[in-house]
């Protein structure tokens, strides 16, 4: 591993993983521009600016706060090596439920907001041919089979999908990327401020209902997950030369992008002769 002092963009860090990763980075040498929706979030959650650390207020879903965000980490310390768009919020309620409002601005914040990180900081690091970015998804970004979290299931396949292709599209400037599919992380992630529930709920959808209660009442508070050791693994993965691609954090994640990739192979194999005979006859 490479021990040499990097310069890090963080999103979302005034709180969870996005928080526990600034406080290790800055902890161990590397300097930091970390964005929050407020300065004074960051600087009470993690200390004032320095020469080594730099609060940014920044509104993900604007545009121009996040160019001006990218420019001033620039001005300030020289460049960028690490991106990590960690800002994002989980949806709950059935596809029918979710107002087109409440879809769209779980996509602003989940997608479009990493997707605008990027579009600013990219030329940058195109241009000094190196770079690494991570995205941070979740395991229902790859095993996404639970009612009611259609939205958010949805949001993180496409950060997933989105980090796959800009793998293959930046290798050649030497910038790598990384999509990170936590499992269940204890964190305030699901507390009843945190999470976004549905306005209108329909009652019939019972599995639906089932799932947001395990997660208020059960899950919230003994998540497996522990955020500093995750924080610590999102460090390994950019020190180490052949970084992964696909990072799955957890037993949990790990159990079920097993089952996942089980489950596709079963259906491959049933309905590879039906499946290949749609191809032109040559």
């Amino acid at each position: 591993m490479s021990n040499s002092t990097k310069i890090w963009f963080v999103t979302g860090a005034s709180k969870g993983i996005g928080q526990r990763l600034v406080r290790q980075l800055l902890a161990r040498g590397d300097r930091v521009a970390a964005t929050s929706r407020t300065v004074a979030s960051l600087t009470e959650a993690i200390g004032p600016a320095s020469g080594q650390f730099l609060p940014l207020q920044v509104d993900l879903t604007h545009d121009q706060s996040v160019r001006s965000a990218v420019a001033q980490t620039i001005r300030t310390f020289g460049k960028i090596d690490v991106i990590v768009n960690n800002a994002g919020y989980a949806q709950q309620g059935t596809i029918e439920a979710l107002s087109d409002e409440e879809l769209r601005q779980n996509f602003e914040v989940n997608l479009f907001a990493p997707l605008s990180v990027l579009r600013h900081a990219l030329p940058h690091l195109r241009e000094q041919r190196g770079g690494h970015v991570i995205n941070i998804a979740s395991i229902v970004g790859y095993q996404g089979g639970y009612a009611g979290w259609g939205s958010y299931v949805a949001s993180k396949f496409a950060l997933a999908g989105l980090t796959e292709s800009l793998a293959a599209e930046v290798a050649e400037f030497g910038i790598k990327a990384t999509v990170v599919y936590p499992g269940p992380v204890r964190t305030e992630f699901l507390s009843s401020g945190a999470l976004a529930v549905a306005k209108r709920q329909i009652d019939e959808y019972a599995e639906a209902r089932a799932s947001l209660d395990l997660h208020l009442d059960t899950l919230h508070g003994h998540q497996a997950g522990d955020p500093d050791k995750l924080a610590t693994l999102i460090m390994q993965a950019v020190d180490v030369a052949d970084s992964p691609l696909h990072l799955f954090a957890g037993k949990i994640a790990n159990e079920l992008a097993a089952l996942k990739a089980a489950a596709v192979q079963r259906d491959l194999d049933a309905w590879k002769g039906s499946s290949e005979a749609t191809d032109f006859v040559e």
